[in-house]
Order: C-alpha cells, then sequence, then structure tokens
C-alpha cells in the first residue's frame, strides 16, 4: 500500500520544534529586552559638544529652567537654548574659556551647536510640554533633579506605563504653578503627615480646583 504522506512528512515534527524553539527563544528576548533600561534609555547620557554643567548653572548660579527652555509654557515641544542665549551671559563670562569654543565657534559661522537630545518620545507619541507645565506637572517629574546632574541623564523611563500610572493619579505630581521649575520644591507637610501623603493631599486639591482628569482609557489621548 502506498504512503498517504509524503518522505518529507517524518521531518514535520522536528521543523514544528525547531520553529516552536526559535519562537519561544525570540519572545523571550524581545520581552527581556523592553522590560529593561536599554529599551527606556534609563542612564542613557550622551556626550553633549560643549559641555554644559546644570548643577553649576541651576543650583549655584540660580538660573531658570525657562531662560534656555523658554517654549515649555507655550507649546508642545520644549526648545534646546540658541547660541544667543549662550553668548548673553558667556561674551562677559569665561569668554575665553577653552571648554566655550563650540560656542564661540557657532557664534561667528552662524551654525547652530548640534546638542544631543536626551529626552525623545516616539513620533507616534503626542506629549504638550505646556499642557504639563501649566497645571502643575514639575520639570523634576520628568526629567529628575536636573539641578543636581553636571551632565544631563535620562532618569525616568518614559514608557507607556510610567506615563499612566501619572495620568491614573496625578496628584502625586501637581503641584502649584508657581513651583513647577523649583526642582527642590516639596509640599508643606503638616503634623502627623509623611512628605507623600502630603503630596497626596495638596495634588487632590489641586486636581479638583483645575478639575485636572488625564486621558488613560483614551488611545487618541496620547496617540494622534
Amino acid at each position: 500500500m502506498a504512503n498517504i504522506f509524503p518522505r518529507g512528512s517524518n521531518y514535520l515534527p522536528i521543523k514544528i520544534l525547531v520553529c516552536l524553539l526559535v519562537l519561544g527563544g525570540a519572545l523571550t528576548a524581545g520581552i527581556s529586552y523592553y522590560f529593561t533600561n536599554k529599551y527606556t534609555n534609563v542612564g542613557y547620557q550622551p556626550v553633549q559638544p560643549v559641555p554644559f554643567p546644570h548643577d553649576v548653572h541651576v543650583k549655584q548660579v540660580g538660573m531658570d529652567c525657562r531662560y534656555c527652555h523658554s517654549f515649555v509654557e507655550v507649546a508642545a515641544h520644549s526648545n534646546v537654548p540658541t547660541t544667543q542665549v549662550c553668548m548673553n551671559c558667556h561674551q562677559q563670562i569665561q569668554k575665553d574659556s577653552p571648554k566655550l569654543q563650540a560656542v564661540r565657534d557657532s557664534w561667528q559661522t552662524g551654525k547652530p551647536i548640534e546638542w544631543v537630545q536626551v529626552h525623545k518620545t516616539p513620533d507616534y507619541v503626542y506629549f504638550n510640554h505646556s499642557a504639563h507645565v501649566n497645571r502643575g506637572v514639575s520639570c523634576v517629574s520628568c526629567h529628575g533633579k536636573v539641578n543636581e546632574m553636571p551632565v544631563v541623564y535620562h532618569s525616568q523611563p518614559l514608557s507607556m506605563a510610567w506615563c499612566l500610572d501619572c495620568h491614573r493619579h496625578p496628584e502625586n505630581a501637581l503641584r502649584p504653578v508657581d513651583q513647577v521649575t523649583n526642582l527642590d520644591w516639596v509640599p508643606p507637610v503638616k503634623p502627623g503627615q509623611t512628605p507623600a501623603e502630603a503630596q497626596v493631599a495638596q495634588g487632590l486639591e489641586l486636581k479638583k480646583a483645575w478639575n485636572i482628569n488625564p486621558p488613560d482609557g483614551n488611545c487618541a489621548g496620547c496617540h494622534r
């Protein structure tokens, strides 16, 4: 009696097993990668064309974040400072420092300084800086204690789950608008409260007063 199945069918179980092993390995590798800092860029600290110590400028000199990042209150995207902004100070201060040669070259040639972007959301994510800043979400919530960083690095994961945690519980991040750029600000603690409890209590008050209801169930809220 002739065989019903072709001879190659004998290898079918082996092929299926190999495919399952490859698929399982790919899934394991993918999940392992997407749950690590390599994917979320936590700790990413690129070398900039000009060394800019934020701790010196913010902590020691007392500069406000908005002096360099002047669009955060009015635009969806934050801007990096132009050479003019740098030269407003450095035409007089450390004007001959070799560390600032790239700034002087940019000033003379008109070619912008090629800053390396540290924080970047994917193209399919809509994030409006002004909407957050003008409703009491501080720079520190997303960027960390930049005022203590000699070199800025990626402090928070900025993943979808991380964003949704804040959208579902905005009281954990809200503060008075006039304290948004004060990265050392802490909420006033009443007797018997912990700092975390004080934050939630004030956050809930601000959430109610400003009618804050971030999207957390509608994909179009962040993916437009």
